[in-house]
């Protein structure tokens, strides 16, 4: 089974997505189950992993409800608040629905990212860590020093990075990304998704070579068997069309690898992280 592990939709008036603005033209409409399926087929991608996009538990409730109708959708990864009382109310709410498969911290957009080091949102991880609920955080190259401390504190946490932690591609800096990242491999129960990196090259004049340093420390780092291929479509359209995310993705993985590597990539890894 081949599995796009990161994608995302939405509805522009449903009000949910407020860093979604006019001035994003490309990604100021609909975005739904129709119009990504041309390139799934096209791919021979079975399904994929829809993840929240917004911090609002509406836009769980709304994603769930598109899989309902959709049989492309093999999982949900929705949105907690985990700094809220009612975090756990919320989850045990989603967890009736068959294709939820876990939640998103997003972490570069907290206005205080330190919290996620506080004893409350420590203590609530940590619930969902020793129950094995996939965790999807989401961050930026300067907060990773904040998520090893964290994952030192639970290294049970069943995690995956999303978008390899959007290193400064545009600066074709490596240092201390990789030196953070190596760090955070060594917790076996950490993932990593190759997704959302032609976003953090600029919107125009990248090249297929700007993203191999990269895509092969996380690989060499996190091995073949915990890496997720992720297209973050439809957000990556402000830089590439889904056929050139993956073209980066092909063009960067090693010439050994043979076809067991490639279907972890691909998507067993997907289905074992998230217990499809």
């Amino acid at each position: 089974m081949r599995i796009d592990a990161h994608q995302h939709y939405w509805k522009i008036e449903r009000g949910d997505y407020s860093w979604i603005t006019p001035d994003l033209p490309i990604l100021y409409r609909d975005y739904l189950p129709k119009d990504l399926e041309p390139m799934l087929n096209r791919h021979h991608i079975d399904g994929s992993i829809v993840v929240q996009a917004a911090p609002a538990i509406e836009e769980t409730n709304f994603i769930l409800s598109l899989a309902d109708q959709t049989p492309s959708i093999l999982g949900v990864v929705g949105w907690l608040d985990l700094l809220q009382k009612e975090h756990r109310q919320h989850f045990e709410k989603f967890r009736l629905h068959p294709k939820f498969k876990g939640f998103r911290v997003m972490i570069q957009d907290m206005p205080d990212p330190t919290l996620i080091l506080s004893e409350k949102f420590v203590d609530a991880l940590r619930s969902y860590a020793d129950e094995g609920v996939p965790v999807d955080l989401l961050l930026r190259h300067e907060q990773m020093d904040l998520v090893l401390k964290l994952i030192q504190q639970m290294p049970e946490l069943r995690g995956v990075i999303d978008h390899i932690s959007k290193p400064p591609i545009l600066s074709r800096e490596m240092e201390p990304w990789s030196l953070y990242l190596a760090e955070i491999s060594t917790y076996p129960n950490i993932y990593c998704k190759l997704s959302g990196m032609v976003t953090e090259n600029g919107r125009e004049g990248w090249s297929l070579e700007d993203f191999v340093p990269y895509i092969r420390k996380t690989l060499e780092l996190f091995g073949p068997n915990r890496v997720l291929f992720g297209s973050d479509w439809p957000v990556c359209l402000l830089a590439a069309e889904y056929d050139q995310v993956m073209e980066i993705l092909l063009h960067a993985i090693p010439e050994n690898w043979g076809e067991q590597e490639h279907s972890r990539l691909f998507g067993l890894n997907a289905r074992e992280f998230y217990k499809l």
